[in-house]
């Protein structure tokens, strides 16, 4: 492997199509502002490395980032890639990653509007993102100790599992399909509206209208906060520990919480209101 230390580069497509390389406290930054610095790579390791300019790494297969930084000025970061390893890393700029397959993150702090769109087979651990339409259309998503925080998350996504996260995000897992949450804080407005096959497993769930429109909900052992006019025209069996603000004219399906501040009906609703609504031993629908 060719072992590249402490350089500057500046100039466009400075390593384009670059073999088995090795870059070691490199910069990519300049009054050059040359872009797509490694373009079009293939088997490629940065450590400790700075990148200051746009569009560095597309259509490369078997990049591994270890440590450094991409600044905000870093556009469109990472696309078109396959077999991307991305450790302990900072990650600025819109876009940083986009229709790539076989993605791993660890111990990243990223900051970056629009991340992770139309990806698949992303693994992440020990990560906090903040970002507006994170991972949208994304799928295979294996998630552990992810701290996101924005809006409009996982929007579109299929085929994804979350172990012991926490997201504070509004409009969450809008149309998601085969999606399963353990251990989790979701807190947000609008949660999962849409959404099929959503299962949230004893997580803490806060805010506002969350679940409804949904075909297939389960909670199992969940709690929530805030939440009023729960799952409205949702199809759901959720067990709730300790109390809910309202309900709001669930479609069908079972419901069980401790208390249950409110139970909504609506007369003229045009859709059926079939759903078992209990609160302790007490069946009020």
């Amino acid at each position: 492997m060719k072992e590249i230390i402490n350089q500057r580069y500046d100039e466009e497509r400075a390593l384009y199509a670059g073999r088995n390389v090795r870059l070691t406290d490199c910069r990519f930054e300049g009054p050059a502002d040359g872009e797509s610095a490694l373009k079009e790579c293939e088997n490629v390791t940065v450590k400790n490395c700075y990148f200051d300019l746009r569009y560095p790494m597309w259509h490369c297969r078997g990049i591994v980032m270890d440590g450094g930084v991409q600044t905000e000025n870093c556009r469109a970061a990472l696309w078109y890639d396959d077999n991307v390893t991305i450790r302990g890393a900072e990650l600025g700029g819109i876009k940083a990653v986009r229709e790539c397959k076989n993605v791993e993150l660890e111990d990243c702090k990223i900051n970056s509007p629009e991340f992770g769109w139309r990806s698949r087979n992303i693994k992440i651990g020990d990560c906090y993102i903040n970002s507006v339409y994170a991972f949208f259309e994304c799928a295979n998503i294996s998630a552990e100790k992810l701290e996101l925080e924005g809006k409009y998350t996982f929007q579109y996504v299929k085929n994804a599992t979350f172990r012991n996260c926490k997201f504070q995000t509004k409009d969450a897992f809008w149309h998601s399909e085969n999606v399963t949450v353990y251990d989790s804080f979701v807190g947000g407005e609008y949660l999962g509206w849409y959404s099929k096959n959503l299962t949230l497993v004893r997580c803490h769930i806060k805010g506002t209208q969350p679940l409804c429109y949904c075909k297939n909900l389960t909670l199992i052992d969940c709690t929530t906060e805030d939440c009023d006019l729960a799952f409205e025209y949702s199809t759901v069996n959720a067990q709730i520990r300790g109390g809910i603000l309202s309900v709001k004219n669930p479609e069908a399906g079972e419901i069980r919480a401790d208390s249950i501040g409110e139970l909504i009906v609506t007369k003229d609703s045009r859709r059926k209101v079939e759903a078992a609504v209990f609160e302790g031993d007490k069946k009020l629908l």
